[in-house]
């Protein structure tokens, strides 16, 4: 049986800044400008790239949001649930994992500009997926909200807010 400290040594993880561990494992070779899209952004991007994630339990990974589409790839571990918070304030969570008889799927697309979140299911094991975002990542793209933001922006998502954003990143 894999255990997270496996999955971490023999992909070579690191402690990211929102949570849980990841390493970039792909980053297209061929850039774009911002010309086209509908958001605006400082020099070009990677067409897109890929990281491998991982969240033990107990783990969070905190609200962010991204200028991009992001795709979740489920790989192995317990299931996860992604937190979602569009710009109209209204909350959603979907789950991603094998189970699709429970309403897991092995994929799920969260939208650009939807601040999100993440936390395995179950306690006393991990979560591992791969992240593919399109134009390719770049921390200028990249919002990690404070606790205090959230509660300004969403007053009414208060306990979700706390749950992922009150502790501090386990690492």
């Amino acid at each position: 049986m894999y255990t997270a400290d496996y999955f971490i040594s023999k992909l070579g993880l690191e402690a990211h800044i929102e949570g849980g561990y990841f390493k970039q494992i792909y980053k297209n070779s061929f850039y774009t400008s911002d010309e086209g899209y509908p958001y605006n952004f400082e020099g070009d991007r990677s067409l897109s790239t890929t990281i491998y994630f991982l969240l033990r339990s107990g783990q969070v990974s905190k609200f962010h949001k991204l200028k991009f589409d992001e795709v979740w790839f489920y790989h192995y571990g317990c299931s996860m649930i992604i937190h979602m918070i569009d710009n109209k304030g209204e909350y959603r969570s979907v789950r991603l994992g094998l189970d699709i008889e429970k309403g897991e799927m092995p994929q799920v697309l969260v939208p650009a500009n939807v601040i999100f979140g993440a936390e395995p299911l179950e306690s006393d094991t991990f979560s591992l997926v791969s992240c593919l975002v399109s134009p390719g990542f770049d921390y200028r793209d990249f919002i990690l909200y404070e606790e205090k933001d959230l509660f300004y922006l969403y007053p009414e998502h208060t306990d979700i807010i706390k749950k992922l954003n009150g502790r501090k990143c386990l690492r």
